[in-house]
């Protein structure tokens, strides 16, 4: 795709006046076709909002010329820094560092592959302003548009499900990339993020563990430009993973107890049913049946004491 000067709003040269409250953070790898149409469509959308903002593009160490792109229109887009990283950290990393370095007071998390409607990034942030009783915003997507569809779906619908009846939450769409939140609460939680896709998983888990307000709000789900980096049974896998992770951080008891407690219930079944059968004897299955659910519940119980004094700290 060629960018002729045609493209570009000199109207974006005007010098910053208002403070900043809007920090959009856009992780960039391998996005050389169109991640200036993107920031265009962003700086676009703020320009007219009535919010000082700054547009932080973080370059993941790409291999292609996405950081050249970046830096040719950085004279065009005097609301957005270009900030280069030297080893590729994925997602999570780039969301991590970018909110850290953030000077607005809510943060934006969106993707530069033009699948997701950043022209609503406004309307999301006033959303939130208005609200003082939300802590974030999540657009969520009406529609999958990922590769491996037939994959994807079910996977993903039986990890929302999990991570609904663990947080007695109902959420909407668990990973989308598409979010605004105040950054104040956010930042406690900015060490726990992974590197990767399932950080966004990260920071929904966090807010609702610590009964932080989330709102859903629909939005449109556009076929990404470009090559998908989502590797299915890595990050299927990783996101699980992360679910029952955070969890365990925040509410141990929720995941430990009910298998401490199924373990133990069988035990005791077993051992009666083995008393009956033959007085005085307990098989060695039954003695470890018994002592797994045992140590599981106490583990639980040692996890939900840490816990709880880390709140306190």
């Amino acid at each position: 795709m060629n960018h002729t000067d045609d493209v570009y709003d000199r109207t974006f040269d005007a010098p910053v006046e208002l403070p900043v409250r809007v920090s959009i953070v856009l992780p960039c790898y391998n996005e050389e076709e169109h991640v200036v149409d993107e920031v265009k469509r962003i700086c676009s959308a703020m320009a007219g909002s009535g919010y000082g903002y700054e547009l932080l593009a973080v370059d993941d160490a790409s291999t292609d010329t996405t950081l050249e792109r970046l830096r040719d229109v950085q004279g065009l887009y005097p609301h957005m820094r270009v900030i280069a990283f030297r080893h590729n950290g994925g997602a999570g990393t780039v969301r991590r560092i970018g909110t850290r370095r953030a000077r607005g007071e809510f943060v934006v998390w969106t993707d530069a592959d033009m699948s997701y409607p950043n022209e609503r990034i406004p309307e999301l942030v006033a959303m939130l302003e208005d609200d003082p009783e939300t802590d974030q915003i999540v657009g969520a997507r009406t529609q999958e548009k990922g590769s491996h569809k037939a994959l994807r779906i079910p996977a993903k619908w039986t990890i929302r499900k999990i991570a609904e009846k663990l947080t007695n939450t109902r959420i909407p769409d668990l990973n989308s990339g598409l979010r605004v939140f105040r950054r104040d609460v956010a930042l406690p939680y900015l060490r726990l993020l992974p590197p990767g896709f399932s950080c966004v998983t990260t920071i929904t888990l966090a807010f609702l563990s610590n009964q932080h307000p989330i709102r859903y709000v629909p939005i449109e789900y556009a076929t990404r430009a470009g090559v998908s980096k989502f590797r299915f049974v890595r990050d299927a896998y990783r996101y699980i993973l992360q679910v029952l992770r955070m969890v365990m951080y925040f509410h141990p008891l929720k995941v430990l107890m009910p298998p401490a407690l199924a373990l133990l219930g069988l035990g005791t079944g077993k051992f009666v049913f083995d008393q009956v059968r033959t007085p005085f004897y307990m098989p060695n299955n039954t003695v470890m049946i018994l002592m797994t659910g045992l140590i599981i519940a106490a583990i639980a119980l040692l996890a939900d004491l840490i816990v709880r004094s880390r709140e306190h700290t």
